[in-house]
C-alpha cells in the first residue's frame, strides 16, 4: 500500500467511525471526533505518540482563537432570553415593517436575534408572539411560525457569534468581520425564498391557535385580515427599551467591521490602533456582554445575573468540546498529509473547490442532525483539503456552515421544536413545514454561493 492510499483509507475509517459513533452508540460527538481524529491519524501512518500531540495541538489552537468569543456570546444571548429583550425587538419589527406584512417582520426578527441566540431557544421565546399575531391578525400560524423559524435558521447557519459558523471561521482561519459580513448577505435570500414558501405553506394548512388552551383549529375558510393590536402598556413597561434590546447585538457588529476595514486598509499607528484593539472580537463581544449586563440587566439582584449568565455558560461547555475536537481532526488531516494529496486530486477535476466543504456538510448533516457537528465536522475535513486551492477562504468557510442547512428532519432538535409549538402532528405535513423550506434555503445558500465565487 502506497503512503497516499494510507492516508485515504485512514481518512475515510476515521471519519466513517465518527458518523457511526454518533449516529449508533451512546458516545458523544465530541468523544467521537477524538476517536475519528484518532484512528484518521494512525492508521494514516503517522506516529501515535505525534498522533496524541497533535490532537492536543489542533484542540488548544481552536479554542484559542474563538474559545473566548464562544462564553462570552452564549452569557449574552442568555441575558437577552430573559430580559425580553428579544421580545422588543419583534415587537418593535411589527410595527416598523407595517401591516399585512407580520411574516416579514418575524422572518427579519429571527435574522437579527438568532444572531446571539441559540435557534432552538429562540424560537421558543419568539412562539407566543407567532400565536398572538395569528389569533389577532387571522393569519396561519404556520405561515407566521415557518417566517420566524427560517429567519432564525439563516443566521443561526452563518453569521457569528453564533458558535457554529465562529468555529468554523476559526477552523478555516477567517477573519470573523468578513465572516459575519458574508453571512448576513447569504442570509437574505434565504430568507426571501423561506417567506414566500412560509406563505403558501401557510394557505395549504391554514391552521390559527385556540381561543383558549394550547390546542389549534383549522377553519373550513380563511379569516379576514385584522391589523395586530398595538403591545400593551402593561407589558411595554416590562421590556426594555428598542435602543437597550438591540445594543448587545449591534456593538460587536459594528467594532468588529471597524477592525476588518482598517485591517484591509492597512491603516494603523497612533489612536488607530486603539480602534484595532476595541474590534478584536475577544474584546468586541467583551463589551457587548458590559453592556448587556447593564443596559439589560440592570434590574436583578446580582446573584440572579450571575447565575443567568452561568445558565448560559453550561450550554457553552459542549460546544466548546465539540469545536475543540473538529480542530484536532483538522490538524490530523494536516500533519498526515491527506490534506494536501486530496486537494491535489480534487485540483485536476473540473469541480468548483467551494462545493468541497458544502457537500461534506450537507451528508454529515443528512446523517447526524446537528447543524453544529456538521459545520464543524466539514470544516476540519474541508480545511486542509482547500488550503491549497485557488479559493476564497471566507466563501470556503460559510460554504461549511451553509451546507448543513439541507432536509432538517427526525434527528434534529430544532424539527421538533418548529413542529411541536405551531401544533403540527402529522408526519407530512411536519415535513412540508420545516424539510423542505431548509432544503430551499440549502438550495438558494448553494446557488448564491456558485454565483459568489464567480465574482470573488
Amino acid at each position: 500500500m502506497t503512503p497516499e492510499t494510507q492516508m485515504i483509507v485512514g481518512l475515510i475509517i476515521g471519519v466513517a467511525a465518527l458518523i457511526i459513533l454518533v449516529l449508533k452508540t451512546k458516545i458523544h460527538a465530541f468523544l467521537a471526533l477524538i476517536i475519528g481524529a484518532s484512528l484518521t491519524g494512525i492508521i494514516g501512518g503517522m506516529d501515535p505518540v505525534k498522533v496524541a500531540e497533535t490532537i492536543s495541538a489542533g484542540f488548544g489552537s481552536t479554542l484559542g482563537s474563538i474559545g473566548i468569543v464562544i462564553g462570552f456570546g452564549v452569557m449574552i444571548g442568555r441575558i437577552l432570553e430573559v430580559s425580553g429583550a428579544a421580545e422588543r425587538l419583534a415587537y418593535s419589527l411589527i410595527k416598523l415593517v407595517g401591516k399585512k406584512k407580520e411574516e416579514w417582520a418575524m422572518a427579519i426578527a429571527g435574522y437579527i436575534v438568532s444572531i446571539p441566540i441559540f435557534v432552538d431557544s429562540a424560537f421558543v421565546i419568539l412562539n407566543p408572539l407567532v400565536k398572538a399575531l395569528s389569533r389577532k391578525t387571522g393569519k396561519s400560524v404556520v405561515t407566521l411560525g415557518v417566517a420566524l423559524a427560517i429567519g432564525l435558521a439563516a443566521t443561526h447557519h452563518a453569521v457569528p457569534p453564533t458558535p457554529g459558523p465562529l468555529g468554523v471561521a476559526g477552523i478555516f482561519g477567517v477573519d470573523i468581520g468578513l465572516m459575519i459580513a458574508w453571512g448576513l448577505v447569504f442570509a437574505v435570500p434565504i430568507i426571501i425564498v423561506g417567506v414566500t414558501y412560509a406563505k403558501w405553506i401557510g394557505k395549504k394548512i391554514y391552521q390559527l391557535p385556540a381561543e383558549e388552551g394550547a390546542d389549534f383549529v383549522r377553519p373550513d375558510a380563511p379569516q379576514a385580515y385584522q391589523e395586530f393590536l398595538e403591545l400593551s402598556a402593561e407589558r411595554s413597561k416590562e421590556l426594555p427599551s428598542l435602543f437597550r434590546s438591540f445594543l448587545p447585538i449591534l456593538l460587536p457588529i459594528v467594532l468588529i467591521f471597524i477592525n476588518t476595514t482598517l485591517s484591509a486598509m492597512e491603516i494603523k499607528g497612533g489612536w488607530i490602533d486603539y480602534l484595532l484593539f476595541l474590534g478584536q472580537p475577544i474584546i468586541a463581544v467583551g463589551l457587548s456582554l458590559v453592556a448587556a449586563i447593564y443596559a439589560l440587566a440592570g434590574h436583578m439582584k446580582r446573584e440572579e445575573a450571575l447565575e443567568r449568565m452561568e445558565e448560559g455558560m453550561v450550554t457553552a461547555g459542549i460546544i466548546l468540546l465539540v469545536t475543540g475536537a473538529g480542530g484536532a481532526l483538522g490538524q490530523v488531516l494536516r500533519e498526515s498529509g491527506a490534506g494536501d494529496y486530496i486537494a491535489q486530486q480534487i485540483a485536476s477535476l473540473p469541480l468548483p473547490a467551494i462545493l468541497i466543504p458544502f457537500f461534506i456538510a450537507t451528508l454529515v448533516r443528512l446523517v447526524q442532525g446537528s447543524g453544529t457537528v456538521a459545520m464543524i465536522t466539514a470544516a476540519s475535513i474541508s480545511a486542509p483539503i482547500v488550503a491549497n486551492l485557488d479559493i476564497n477562504m471566507a466563501l470556503a468557510a460559510q460554504a461549511a456552515a451553509l451546507g448543513a442547512m439541507i432536509f432538517s428532519y427526525f434527528n434534529d432538535s430544532l424539527f421538533w421544536v418548529v413542529n411541536r409549538m405551531l401544533g403540527i402532528k402529522n408526519v407530512k405535513e411536519q415535513i412540508l413545514v420545516w424539510s423542505v423550506p431548509t432544503t430551499l434555503a440549502w438550495l438558494t445558500a448553494l446557488v448564491s454561493l456558485l454565483i459568489a465565487n464567480l465574482f470573488v
